[in-house]
């Protein structure tokens, strides 16, 4: 019977398989379309190289995140990762802006699919107003 809580090292390890196969599947689309070929241990060392950069970026994630005394990443801490990349900056800043703008016109003209959405949780509602 698997085990029903997993240990930290069956998640890297998962992880990493998961993370193995979209490597594969994106080398092999290149491969095809660039008629080339690449061997499997090709493949793992650029995983290993991805897996490396992913482990380097949460470290810088979570330290900016500490550094402001906050549990969580935000947005923020990944923007300022990518500070030293302009261009790369500029494109997640859009990006951000954009969602956000799209979560703004939500909340204008009331459409009901936030997170709160039906359960009277906005703006003033509820808060000791007149009765009727």
């Amino acid at each position: 019977m698997a085990d029903a809580d997993p240990s930290p090292e069956d998640d890297a390890q998962r992880l990493k398989a998961a993370l193995w196969f979209a490597v594969g599947q994106i080398v092999d689309e290149e491969c095809l379309r660039r008629n080339r070929n690449a061997t499997p241990q090709f493949i793992g060392a650029l995983t290993e190289l991805v897996w490396t950069q992913i482990e380097n970026i949460a470290i810088d994630l979570e330290s900016f995140a500490n550094h402001a005394s906050r549990e969580n990443v935000t947005t923020e801490d990944v923007l300022l990762l990518a500070r030293k990349n302009p261009d790369l900056q500029g494109i997640m800043a859009d990006f951000v802006q954009e969602r956000k703008d799209i979560k703004a016109a939500r909340g204008r003209t009331g459409t009901g699919t936030g997170a709160g959405a039906g359960r009277g949780r906005g703006r003033g509602r509820g808060r000791g107003g007149v009765r009727r």
